[in-house]
C-alpha cells in the first residue's frame, strides 16, 4: 500500500508509544534506544498514555523491562491505573451478568456493544482493555421495559430536554447512571446516530455471538459487525485516541475475520471510506497488516484524505466531547465529521438541523399548540442567534 499519510511530525514520546502498541510482548532496549528513553519527557508520555487510554498494555510491556530503563515512577503510576481498570472492569463485569439475568427473567433480548465481553474476545483478558461504562443495544419497543428495570435497580436517568418529544427519534442512546455504584449504562436502541446507516437490531441478532466471559449467557456482536461498529464508532471521534486504532490491529491481528462478509457489509452500510480511513491509520502507525481483500478500501483518495484530516487530533492531546470546546479546535472537528458523510447523510443532516431544538423554545416562547410553527421558524432563530453570538464577539 502507498503510505501517503503525513505522519512525520509527531513527538517522539508519541512514536515510543506506538511502539509499545505494535510490540507483541515486553520490548527489548539496544543502547541506542537506551539513549533515546533517557531523553524522553516521562511526565509527557505518562499523559499520552492517560489521553490515549491504553495504560493496561503499556504497563504489560514495560512492567519487566530492565531495571532503570523506565523511572520506577512511572511504572508505579502505570501499576496503579492498571489495577484499578481491572477492579472497574469486574464490577462492570459482574453487573453486566446482574443485569442481563433481569433482562432475561422479562424475555427482552440484549446486545452488548463494548465493555467486557470484548475485552476478553480482542485481548483474552478483561484487564488488558478500559470500558468506562457499559453500552447495550435493545429492540427500541422494549425502550419501556428497560426503563423500568434500571430504575428499579436504582439507575437515574439522564434528562434530555425536547420539544416535540422527539428522543427516540434525534437520539440513537441514552443514559443511566448508579449513583452507589457509579456505573454509568448507555441504552441504544440504533447503532448510530440517525443520519449514519446501520445494521438494525435484528440482523445484529441474527449475527451474534455468546462471550465465554460468564457463567450465564451474554450475547454481543459477530465478528464482522463488531469491526465495523469500532471503525464507524472510531471515526466518528476522530480517532482522537489510539486505543481505538488498537482494537481494530488486534481484530486483524486474530485472523478470525471473514472478509468477504465483512466487505459486503461495508458497502452496504456505505462505510467504505471510513474503513478505508481506518485501516490507512492502523497499517501506518501501528504496522497492522492488511491483505489483498481489504486493500482496496485504503487506497483511494477519500480514505486518504480523511486519514490525514485526524492525524493532528492523534498528534495532539485534544478532547473532542469537551464542552465548550475551543473555537478552532470546534470549527475543525464540525467540518470533520460533516466530512465523513456520504451524499445521503450529509441531505438527511440538513434535514434534522430544520428539526426544533430546545434552544428553540428557548428563543421564542410559544404555547404547545403552536409548536409546529417551530419548524417554519428554525431558520430565522437560527440566523438570529448567530447573528447576536456576532455581535458579542465583536
Amino acid at each position: 500500500m502507498d503510505n501517503k499519510l503525513q505522519i512525520n511530525y509527531k513527538p517522539k514520546e508519541l512514536s515510543f508509544l506506538l511502539e509499545l502498541l505494535k510490540a507483541k510482548e515486553k520490548i527489548n532496549v539496544d543502547s541506542n534506544e537506551s539513549m533515546f528513553l533517557k531523553d524522553l519527557d516521562w511526565d509527557h508520555f505518562l499523559e499520552l498514555v492517560n489521553h490515549h487510554r491504553c495504560f493496561p498494555l503499556v504497563y504489560t510491556k514495560l512492567k519487566n523491562t530492565e531495571k532503570g530503563l523506565i523511572p520506577s515512577h512511572i511504572i508505579r503510576t502505570l501499576y496503579q491505573e492498571y489495577k484499578k481498570n481491572t477492579f472497574r472492569m469486574l464490577q462492570l463485569t459482574g453487573e453486566m451478568e446482574q443485569v442481563n439475568k433481569l433482562f432475561d427473567e422479562k424475555h427482552i433480548p440484549l446486545l452488548f456493544l463494548k465493555g467486557p465481553p470484548v475485552a476478553y474476545d480482542l485481548f483474552g483478558d478483561i484487564s488488558l482493555r478500559i470500558s468506562k461504562d457499559l453500552d447495550i443495544l435493545v429492540l427500541e419497543k422494549d425502550l419501556g421495559k428497560t426503563d423500568e428495570i434500571l430504575l428499579s435497580l436504582g439507575y437515574e436517568k439522564e434528562e434530555i430536554p425536547t420539544v416535540l418529544n422527539e428522543i427516540k427519534w434525534r437520539y440513537h442512546h441514552i443514559e443511566y447512571y448508579h449513583p452507589q455504584k457509579k456505573i454509568l449504562i448507555e441504552i441504544h436502541w440504533r447503532l448510530h446516530p440517525r443520519s449514519l446507516k446501520g445494521a438494525n437490531f435484528e440482523e445484529l441478532w441474527s449475527r451474534k455471538r455468546k462471550s465465554p466471559l460468564t457463567n450465564h449467557r451474554i450475547y454481543f456482536m459477530g465478528r464482522e459487525d463488531l469491526l465495523l461498529y469500532l471503525i464507524s464508532h472510531g471515526s466518528r471521534h476522530g480517532w482522537f485516541r489510539l486505543r481505538w486504532l488498537k482494537d481494530i490491529d488486534q481484530m486483524v491481528r486474530s485472523n478470525n475475520i471473514d472478509y468477504e462478509q465483512f466487505n459486503l457489509l461495508a458497502i452496504k452500510y456505505r462505510q467504505e471510506h471510513l474503513v478505508g480511513q481506518a485501516f490507512q491509520l492502523a497499517n501506518t502507525l501501528l504496522e497492522t497488516p492488511l491483505g489483498e481483500e481489504i486493500q482496496k478500501f485504503t487506497v483511494t483518495r477519500r480514505a486518504t484524505s480523511l486519514a490525514n484530516r485526524v492525524l493532528p487530533y492523534i498528534n495532539e492531546i485534544v478532547q473532542l466531547h469537551m464542552d465548550p470546546m475551543p473555537r478552532e479546535l470546534a470549527k475543525s472537528y464540525k467540518s470533520y465529521l460533516f466530512s465523513i458523510k456520504t451524499k445521503r447523510q450529509k441531505l438527511m443532516y440538513f434535514i434534522i438541523l430544520f428539526y426544533p431544538k430546545p434552544l428553540d423554545e428557548k428563543t421564542v416562547r410559544l404555547p404547545k399548540n403552536l409548536y409546529f410553527l417551530y419548524f417554519l421558524l428554525r431558520p430565522f432563530l437560527l440566523f438570529w442567534r448567530k447573528l447576536k453570538k456576532t455581535v458579542l464577539l465583536k
